[in-house]
């Protein structure tokens, strides 16, 4: 269909549209359906969360789930770990099967994929996320989004913007100066619109510069409507719209919500009624309505056509397009996908004296230690959470792959306690005004039963290493830490995990060490002591597979870290340069914004690596780290002009070991004399190569001249920068194997 036939189109079904039947379409009528016109045909959207896969039906205005059995589905590794594999193709296939599930259960918007940055390491849906470095979002954003929505599905893409903390998510302002927000908050966002043509986006809760996200004339207006040009669908966070003249006068599109009072929220009735007074134009109804119709007909939701009436006058109307794509869930293919992103999200971080793999055919006993070893994942979370076909934990995953022939035992080792038993609604009360964060489990005082299962817990998995050669640690986190709603206290491990992997290691220094997180964690008390130590994300539903598969040495591990590994949060910019979690409200301020607190960005553009390699600051593992069971060479590297760009650059790598593997060579760039303004460098490339023993190949990226600028504040542009630059290419950015110097005049 021709752009000029579809507009004049959605034109004339917008005519016979009243103003009640625009407010319909342009607020929540479930959960998770946005309004509807029978008498025009025009339908409901129906969407669903989220990042790990399609989410459990609930019921039209109740948050219980519907129960049956038809909405099992797919488990897939979260953000964090797509990120981790720092590979585009599996970031498109994981985005196909994602779209393909959600189009099999009848949605047309899946919540996804989540791209704020990871700014602070404490945030409890930074497994959610993909990583600190804006490059590499956007880089692994696209392909995402452009799997998600090859299946007559829209992503939405979320959430837009400087989302960095759950603490106070909803009244917590956030002040940043406009080259912080344009070099790394928004990045990813504008890949994801003006490359993968996403379909839709999700207004954040927070306020940025004095107004929240979700009905911001800054954000959703000038940036993402006139200076993107974004023409597609914005929704709502549920709950996160606060006024009707805002949310009507910005570039909001539907109003969602976490209460079932629908026709009340404030693009309900109150909308109505404004437009009825005068208050507002209902001109800024129609822009909504507009995207809304031009969604229906990018997902084939519907068409528009003419009908005749019976006084022979023709009436616009909405048909569904009868060979939409009917989607898929629970196929072979998607858990072999699955399990594909999975392998190459398992991150060796240390493996000394050659500790891994430890190989069936060399062991008879393992033992497997750790509550993470056997725990389930996929239901947890918060809004991520999945209700999952299955899921292969890492005890499955070990048993398997080491067979018959192997005595595989487990002990819990440490302690969980049960999670509280609740009937209210967690949906509903995260977005209660007066929420704050809730007291860590193992904050709480023991009774002497559980002090008993502590101690009797870790003397049994210490008195068994003594016995085992082979011992498998699989500790971490779980959604009780990693969970939406609210924040750590502080990157220590739960649950007394410290004391039991040092007791461990003192008897058996051999015992591999396996974290399971979304965000990082302190491992000082016992790294040094460990031989070696493995990284996993929540990998979804053959996470458990891929781990063993790693250890065991069948997969050759080729995940790098997609953020850095800090020692404590004390030691990271949000805590050294901001103000975490926020200060209060001034005077003046109370008068121009609903909010609880202001969070500022004070480090500017000095997160992550930025910060600690500018100001020299230890890490228990850099950004981009990640071992493997091979070797690899790097050389030949060659900077050239380009035709359209200002350099192609070429470098070969070469497995030089015994086994075959994949790495992911990074490219960075930074002054040769660094400005006390900028970092020493910064991620502008990447790729991902497989390599045969002794095979080389060459590898060509290209540099633009948007990769050697930075924004400039007094002038509101990006400027290139001048003088001599440097290019370097590395395994990680704290292992750089080759540089070169290049002249911008």
């Amino acid at each position: 269909m021709r752009a000029g036939s579809t507009e004049k189109k959605i034109e004339a079904l917008l005519k016979e549209l009243t103003l009640e039947e625009k407010a319909r379409l342009v607020h929540a009528s479930e959960y998770f359906r946005s309004g509807d016109v029978p008498r025009l045909g025009i339908p409901k959207i129906t969407m669903s969360d989220g990042p790990m896969g399609v989410r459990n039906d609930f019921y039209p205005a109740d948050w219980h789930p519907v129960g049956t059995t038809a909405d099992a589905v797919s488990y897939l590794p979260c953000n964090s770990a797509i990120a981790a594999t720092w590979n585009k193709e599996l970031a498109r296939t994981s985005g196909s099967v994602l779209g393909r599930e959600a189009r099999g259960r009848g949605k047309d918007m899946i919540l996804a994929p989540g791209i704020n940055i990871k700014r602070n390491p404490l945030c409890g849906r930074n497994f959610e996320y993909m990583s600190e470095d804006p490059c590499l979002i956007a880089e692994m954003v696209v392909p995402l989004i452009e799997g998600i929505q090859e299946n007559d599905v829209s992503a939405c893409v979320k959430h837009f913007a400087c989302n960095a903390q759950e603490w106070e998510r909803l009244w917590v302002n956030v002040e940043l100066d406009e080259r912080t927000l344009r070099e790394i908050y928004l990045p990813g966002f504008e890949a994801a619109v003006r490359r993968a043509k996403t379909y839709g986006l999700m207004g954040s809760y927070n306020l940025v510069r004095g107004e929240h996200g979700s009905q911001s004339r800054f954000l959703l207006t000038k940036i993402l409507r006139e200076e993107w040009g974004y023409d597609g669908l914005v929704v709502s966070d549920w709950g996160a719209v606060h006024d009707t003249r805002a949310a009507a006068e910005s570039g909001l599109d539907i109003e969602m919500g976490v209460t079932p009072d629908f026709d009340d929220y404030f693009l309900g009735r109150p909308l109505i009624e404004a437009v009825r007074k005068g208050e507002i134009a209902e001109a800024e109804v129609d822009k909504k309505v507009r995207h809304i119709l031009r969604f229906m007909l990018r997902v084939r939701l519907i068409e528009i056509v003419q009908k005749e009436q019976k006084n022979g006058k023709g009436k616009m109307v909405a048909v569904p397009v009868a060979d939409r794509d009917p989607g898929y869930y629970n196929g072979d293919i998607m858990h072999r996908y699955a399990k594909e992103t999975a392998r190459e999200a398992v991150i060796l971080l240390k493996n000394e004296k050659h500790r891994l793999p430890v190989r069936p055919s060399q062991t008879r006993k393992l033992l497997v230690i750790g509550e993470n070893a056997n725990h389930l994942h996929a239901n947890g979370g918060g809004s991520g959470e999945i209700k999952a076909l299955y899921e292969v934990t890492p005890l499955m995953g070990l048993a398997r792959e080491y067979g018959g022939n192997t005595e595989v035992k487990y002990v819990p080792g440490y302690y969980v306690p049960a999670r509280l038993a609740t009937d209210a609604s967690w949906q509903e009360d995260s977005t209660a005004e007066l929420m704050t964060d809730t007291k860590r489990r193992d904050g709480r005082k023991y009774d002497a039963r559980e002090k008993a299962l502590i101690k009797k817990y870790r003397d049994e998995a210490v008195a068994l290493a003594k016995e085992y050669d082979d011992v498998v640690i699989v500790g971490g986190l779980n959604h009780d830490y990693d969970v939406e709603g609210m924040d750590r206290k502080d990157l220590s491990l739960p649950y007394g995990q410290d004391e039991l992997i040092k007791a461990v290691l003192a008897v058996n220094p051999r015992a591999v060490v396996v974290m399971m997180a979304g965000s990082p964690v302190d491992m000082r008390a016992w790294k040094d002591d460990a031989q070696a130590i493995l990284w996993m994300a929540y990998n979804g539903m053959e996470g458990g597979t891929a781990l063993a598969e790693v250890i065991s040495g069948t997969v050759n591990p080729s995940g790098k870290l997609p953020e850095s590994l800090p020692a404590e949060f004390a030691q990271t910019p949000a805590a050294v340069c901001g103000d975490y979690p926020g200060r209060k409200l001034r005077a003046a301020e109370k008068k121009v914004m609903n909010a609880h607190l202001t969070q500022t960005f004070k480090e500017g553009v000095f997160v992550g690596y930025r910060y600690y390699e500018k100001f020299g600051v230890p890490l228990q593992f850099p950004f981009g780290h990640g071992l493997s069971y091979t070797e690899y060479k790097y050389s030949g590297l060659k900077v050239s002009k380009a035709p359209g760009a200002l350099f192609e650059v070429q470098v070969k790598v070469k497995n030089t070991g015994h086994v075959s593997g994949k790495e992911a060579v990074q490219l960075y760039v930074g002054e040769k004399t660094v400005s006390e303004e900028n970092p020493v460098k910064e991620l502008k490339a990447f790729d991902k190569v497989e390599l045969q023993p002794g095979e080389e190949k060459t590898l060509s990226f290209t540099l633009t001249e948007r990769d050697f600028s930075h924004y400039c504040n007094e002038e509101n542009c990006w400027k290139r920068m001048k003088g001599r630059m440097v290019i370097y290419v590395g395994a990680s950015s704290a292992d750089v194997r080759l540089k070169k110097e290049v002249t911008l005049s």
